[in-house]
């Protein structure tokens, strides 16, 4: 009768044995494991102004480059001095770049040994002739202002054409789109004598 027991028992471990083994081996069901899309980098927002085609304000990947912003800006102008811009330098959040005009020393001044990804603004300084009359001015001489487009140009000229010329230069922070940045920028380029 104990043989008997032992039997059972032994049976009985075996098909326990067995059952566990069938439930940790067999495949899993329910719903399949879904693998959600790798998150994407954050972008950056970038200004560029000066001695470019559309200067303006661009958004790009983490990790491009100074000549990416001068591409997005449909490139360089021919007055362009690249000997102090650093095209191959990564872009930051923020960033504002200023392409230079060449002119005089500054076009025949060699490179900055400075590694610094952008440039210091300074105030150019534009002879009386060269200054833009906002009052008069086409579309064409207002787009040359950095960070005025021909969308901005064409706003300026219908404010004019609906409130009159402009009396002093700060009255063009009255035109949609033009706040006290862009003045910044363009204030000692344009006149309204």
């Amino acid at each position: 009768m104990k043989q008997v027991a032992y039997v059972l028992i032994g049976l009985l471990a075996g098909f326990i044995l067995a059952g566990a083994l069938f439930i940790v081996t067999r495949l899993p069901s329910g719903e399949p494991v879904k693998l959600l899309p790798s998150p994407t980098q954050p972008s950056i927002t970038i200004q560029i102004m000066g001695e470019v085609v559309h200067p303006g304000v661009y958004s790009f990947a983490q990790g491009s480059r100074v000549q990416d912003a001068v591409n997005a800006a449909g490139g360089l102008l021919s007055t362009a001095d690249t000997t102090s811009v650093n095209l191959a330098a990564k872009l930051e959040d923020g960033q504002q770049i200023n392409i230079p005009a060449g002119s005089g020393a500054a076009a025949g001044a060699p490179p900055s040994s400075s590694n610094a990804p952008f440039l210091v603004l300074t105030t150019p300084t534009v002879p009386a002739a060269d200054l833009i009359n906002i009052n008069t001015a086409t579309l064409a001489q207002l787009d040359t202002l950095p960070g005025i487009g021909p969308t901005t140009a064409q706003k300026i000229i219908d404010y004019r054409n609906q409130h009159g010329p402009f009396q002093k230069i700060e009255d063009i922070m009255n035109v949609a789109g033009i706040g006290p940045a862009t003045f910044d920028n363009i204030k000692t380029l344009i006149t309204v004598q």
